[in-house]
């Protein structure tokens, strides 16, 4: 007879025990989850595209802002002692929103923002409560997600070692765009662009008639020459001629010579009626080829200098930030071209460096971040952050004088996000020419930051060509695409976590 009892069943301890570990490592990871989610917060009130985002070291916690002020909190975890995540001004260089690690064992990081080319970011992560990442700047994996497709490309992130508030701010050194150059700035860059387009053909009609006409000339210059070589000819055949006749005694030789003289003075006649001809011909032809070369070297100038106004007035339609550095004495101005970079991210037009003058430079001065929030009637309306000691935000700018040559190439059409940020920092050596500003606080902890290999470096100073915004855009092709576990986005060559 089979017994059909239920019986207890009876596993090892050994078995066990390991299933009390795992279910206690699964529901600490359940809390942790809900810990963030509950520890999130949202403004009671319908957000605008997001400006900034200001990350507290020490409160492990990230504020988003649009133009009425913060709509989004969340905790986070930044670099754990040795790795810390450096704290500074940044902004979103490149978005992947399933991006792996090619430096710490292919690790998931989904929803990746990218703030360094070295391998700085925030992306979805877990949250112990506490610093913990090798760097970057983990976020909620939900609201890493949900915050994913709301940033922008060159969207400011203020990395703060301590809590950081913007607060509105007005100041007369500020950007005081003007109204009409604003309105008419599209239509400006509409226009310029036609101009670049029709000088780039005229120059390429210009070379194609130069070309011609330098052929034209080329075979008068050779008729040209092949004239005055039978002329120089003739006229030595006749001065031969005359010598003989000089030389001869008999009547019968002083004939002969007298009929080779006639010879030779009629060919030396013609060949230089030929001559005078031929140079007569000429000489248009030899005119029209200098005059096509002018023209052509004119077009030329006047597409580098109609590149140079459209691609200009086309910078005048993003925003612009301006970085002064107390330690190097410097300004330098940022706007981004909206150009992808075959490797990822965007180019930034970075023509703009002047000297600036810093009154009491031997004094520290903090690092200061002011934006312009939003439109504010015929101005902007400004905010400020501070993050460093030193200076407060107004006597920073006081301190500063502005050239008037950069104010007057980038103030009148100033929009909102544009920035000015002042530092005793100098910009680190992560900025170039796919990132905006890149500055890090240097008495603060870098750890994950200089645990890093440095990205490459940039290639040779931009110079504006012809056809296009800069010269390092004739680059080697990009690498081929990762196709591990399906995937399709491509290796960076610089170094990502």
């Amino acid at each position: 007879m089979i017994d059909l009892s239920v019986r207890p069943l009876r596993f090892p301890a050994s078995v066990v025990i390991a299933a009390m570990v795992v279910l206690t490592a699964l529901s600490g990871d359940v809390s942790a989850k809900q810990s963030a989610r509950s520890a999130e917060e949202v403004a009671p009130r319908d957000a605008g595209e997001p400006i900034m985002a200001i990350v507290s070291i020490k409160s492990q916690q990230v504020t988003f802002y649009d133009a009425d002020g913060w709509f989004l909190k969340a905790p986070v975890s930044t670099g754990t002692k040795g790795r810390e995540t450096p704290a500074g001004v940044f902004s979103i260089l490149q978005k992947n929103i399933d991006h792996r690690s090619n430096l710490y064992d292919d690790a998931h990081m989904p929803h990746m923002q990218r703030l360094t080319w070295n391998g700085i970011a925030m992306h979805g992560g877990p949250l112990p409560g506490y610093a913990a990442s090798h760097g970057c700047v983990r976020l909620p994996y939900g609201f890493a997600e949900n915050l994913f497709d709301k940033t922008r490309i060159g969207m400011r992130v203020i990395i703060s070692p301590n809590d950081a508030t913007p607060v509105d701010f007005s100041h007369s050194a500020l950007f005081a765009p003007n109204a009409e150059a604003v309105a008419a700035a599209p239509g400006r860059a509409e226009r310029l662009a036609l101009d670049a387009a029709e000088a780039a053909i005229a120059v390429g009609e210009a070379k194609k008639f130069a070309k011609t006409a330098e052929r034209e000339a080329a075979s008068a210059k050779s008729a040209l020459r092949k004239a005055e070589g039978q002329k120089a000819s003739a006229d030595a055949d006749l001065a031969s001629a005359e010598k003989k006749l000089a030389k001869a005694k008999s009547d019968e030789a002083k004939a002969r010579a007298e009929e080779q003289r006639l010879k030779a003075a009629a060919k030396a006649t013609e060949a230089a009626t030929k001559l005078d001809k031929i140079k007569t011909e000429a000489q248009p032809k030899l005119e029209a080829a200098t005059k096509a070369s002018d023209a052509a070297k004119e077009a030329a100038v006047r597409k580098i200098d109609t590149a140079k106004a459209a691609d200009e007035a086309k910078l005048a339609l993003e925003p612009v930030s301006i970085y002064v550095s107390r330690a190097t004495q410097k300004l330098y101005v940022r706007r981004n071209t909206r150009k992808p970079w075959p490797d990822g991210g965007e180019v930034f037009d970075a023509t703009i460096e002047v000297p600036v003058t810093i009154r009491d430079a031997d004094m520290p001065i903090g690092t200061h971040v002011f934006t312009a929030m939003a439109s504010d009637g015929a101005g902007l309306r400004w905010s400020a952050v501070s993050i460093d000691t030193g200076d407060d935000a107004k006597n920073a700018l006081d301190r500063i004088s502005i050239p008037s040559e950069v104010l007057d190439r980038i103030a009148p059409t100033a929009l909102p996000r544009s920035s000015i940020i002042i530092s005793d920092e100098p910009l680190s050596k992560e900025t170039n020419y796919r990132t905006e500003f890149v500055a890090v606080l240097s008495n603060q902890p870098q750890g994950g930051f200089k645990t890093r290999r440095p990205t490459p470096p940039p290639p040779p100073a931009p110079t504006w060509e012809g056809g296009g915004f800069f010269s390092f855009f004739n680059q080697p092709s990009p690498p081929p695409p990762d196709r591990r576990r399906g995937r399709t986005q491509q290796v960076q060559k610089d170094w990502l976590w």
